[in-house]
């Protein structure tokens, strides 16, 4: 091949991989759209939620510039509040405030709507045409995996024809040189040959090393950090009942996040503030809230405290507690007595608080509950609920996501430096009422001449090193 063919071919094969490094990847947005989108916008795209049906945003804002769309996404009330007509409407027709989503690229903004139209349209993960019936049981599975797949392998299989391109020019060049040299039995290097030669193991193993450090680094980076870590937790508690259905306050249970760094996890006797009155859940009866009760010493058949009851023996609590739910499943069941089913359902109850009151290093039901920690900062980083909470006048919701939709509650955001930083370097800080900022009278006197339409937290310091590492 000459030189003018090799480089036509690897010009195409360069512009074929720059196509598929740049399309849109629809699985990457189906996984940004379950962790951030899901909870308020309806997955099928077609119907309305808390949030509208997505189906043909793009179409919705296409007489606009495509950059107003991905800061919609990104942070929806910068723009109703400059006063941007498509976000004033939006935001007057649902009445209710965005999350936003500093972190997300422009790339993640189109991979999430690549699948939106996808979902929306029915093309995503759907089978061929021509698919057989045995075909089309597999081919929605087949494409869902595949198509994020297919980009690797196309990247890898263009890069093997390139390299053996080179090696076809490096071994030519080779040999005609031995000739030019006057060794007329000279022999073209083959694959092998050249492949074991000292540039080329050097190369690989540079390549090796680089590869391992790039590797090394990412992964020590992401080293603490659970985002979607969802544990099991030793009571089945659901934010959905108590803070979505029922409307109760983040901050009645975690007060701590408005008055001091660590937003506190809720004490038992704050559960028995209401639950003193609510024996039963509307979802598991009495098999969680007896579990509360078995560990504070709470008696909900004489609805009084048990006196020394850190003194009692498992034996003794068990007694107690049996009564208790074999009482409730007669009441529930209109018996006078148990029954074997009854009995069944006791046990069953019972060993279900021993399960989750008592481990290895906690022989007794009574005692707090040992609740499994979500968040983990690391300990060289400083955060300050009440900072965030209170003076900057945040919803629990912008970090922790709709925790009033979750039954079990998850790591919602990365929690990772840049995360934080973009956060700062977008969000505004909130002067008007707000007596921590009165010293701030360059940016008050600013926002009032125009000058200023706004002041960032990144403008107050809140990129310095020394404000969460110190």
């Amino acid at each position: 091949m000459n030189c003018k063919g090799l480089f036509l071919t690897i010009s195409v094969l360069f512009l074929n991989l720059a196509v598929l490094i740049a399309a849109p990847n629809p699985d990457a947005g189906k996984t940004i759209f379950k962790n951030n989108c899901a909870s308020c916008h309806n997955k099928n795209m077609k119907d309305d939620l808390t949030g509208p049906a997505l189906g043909g945003v793009e179409e919705r804002w296409a007489a606009y510039p495509k950059a107003d769309l991905y800061l919609w996404i990104k942070n929806s009330q910068s723009m109703v509040t400059k006063g941007h007509p498509m976000a004033t409407q939006l935001f007057s027709k649902w009445k209710s405030v965005m999350t936003p989503f500093p972190s997300l690229s422009d790339e993640d903004v189109d991979n999430v709507l690549a699948y939106i139209d996808g979902v929306a349209k029915g093309t995503y993960g759907a089978a061929p045409k021509d698919a057989t019936v045995a075909g089309t049981a597999t081919g929605g599975a087949q494409a869902k995996g595949a198509s994020g797949a297919w980009i690797y392998y196309g990247i890898f299989g263009l890069l093997a024809v390139l390299a053996l391109f080179l090696w076809n020019i490096m071994a030519d060049l080779s040999h005609s040189k031995a000739l030019a040299d006057g060794n007329t039995t000279a022999k073209k290097k083959t694959f092998w040959q050249l492949a074991s030669s000292k540039a080329v193991v050097t190369f690989v193993l540079f390549a090796l090393i680089l590869f391992g450090g790039y590797t090394t680094v990412n992964n020590a980076i992401a080293l603490g950090r659970s985002q979607n870590y969802s544990p099991e937790q030793p009571i089945k508690f659901s934010h959905a009942t108590h803070a979505g259905l029922n409307k109760i306050d983040c901050n009645y249970c975690h007060d701590g996040a408005r008055r001091s760094k660590q937003s506190v996890i809720p004490g038992t006797s704050t559960c028995m503030n209401c639950h003193k009155a609510i024996a039963k859940g509307s979802n598991y009866g009495t098999a969680e809230i007896t579990k509360i009760y078995a560990s504070i010493g709470f008696d909900p058949t004489t609805g009084k405290y048990i006196e020394n009851y850190d003194k009692l023996s498992n034996e003794e609590i068990e007694k107690i507690y049996k009564k208790w739910i074999g009482d409730s499943w007669m009441k529930d069941n209109s018996k006078s007595s148990l029954t074997e089913d009854g009995q069944h359902e006791v046990d069953h109850q019972w060993n279900g608080i021993v399960s989750s009151l008592t481990n290895e290093n906690k022989a007794s039901v009574s005692g707090p509950i040992e609740w499994i920690r979500l968040h983990n900062l690391p300990d060289h980083v400083y955060f300050n609920h009440s900072q965030h909470v209170t003076v900057g006048k945040l919803e629990c919701q912008q970090c922790h996501g709709k925790v009033e939709t979750m039954d079990v509650v998850k790591q919602y955001s990365p929690l990772s430096m840049g995360w934080c930083i973009n956060c700062h370097r977008e969000t505004d800080v909130k002067f008007k009422d707000n007596k921590y900022y009165e010293s701030y009278k360059t940016y008050h006197e600013e926002l009032k001449s125009g000058k200023k339409t706004s002041v960032k937290v990144s403008d107050i310091g809140g990129l310095e090193c020394q404000k969460c590492h110190y």
